[in-house]
């Protein structure tokens, strides 16, 4: 790590660990979600805020070369400042968008296993899984009951859930 990073991963970390200790909204229902929201806002304006104040203050008190990695990675960042702490206004915002893209990362490589297929529809039909697979693991249900529950409810309603033909 570079010593000039030192102080900034620290306070990113400081922030992990805030995060860590707060609850899921996302898994909560009525009172008990609305209570866990009222505390992520309550901890992330009390405690993160000023924390995100340093990190900040210290972007802009980073002296490097132009065109030097430090120096675009600095000027990116403050640019999209904005969007980087919408999290302290609102609590459904994630600290960080790695479940996101963790989630993007099975249909990326399941899209490159089909570049070499020699069936449009098998790939569309793969692609169509791995949608429903996703969908289910977003819900929090177990994804083989989702399917079974998906071609039931295709089965007993014909024509509401269909593939593109061979020929589209």
């Amino acid at each position: 790590m570079a010593p000039v990073c030192a102080e900034v991963l620290s306070l990113i970390g400081q922030l992990y660990a805030l995060e860590a200790d707060l609850p899921q909204p996302h898994v909560l229902q009525g009172e008990q979600q609305a209570a866990a929201l009222a505390q992520r806002l309550a901890v992330r304006q009390e405690k993160s805020a000023p924390l995100v104040a340093a990190i900040r203050e210290w972007a802009l008190a980073q002296r490097s070369l132009p065109g030097s990695a430090l120096r675009k990675a600095l000027e990116y960042m403050l640019e999209l400042w904005s969007g980087l702490t919408v999290f302290l206004s609102n609590p459904w915002v994630p600290l960080d968008n790695n479940l996101v893209e963790r989630q993007l990362r099975d249909m990326v490589v399941g899209r490159k296993n089909h570049y070499g297929s020699k069936s449009l529809r098998g790939t569309e039909v793969a692609a169509l899984f791995y949608s429903l697979i996703e969908t289910a693991r977003l819900r929090g249900e177990d994804p083989g009951r989702y399917l079974l529950h998906a071609a039931l409810a295709a089965i007993e309603t014909p024509g509401t859930v269909t593939l593109p033909s061979s020929s589209d």
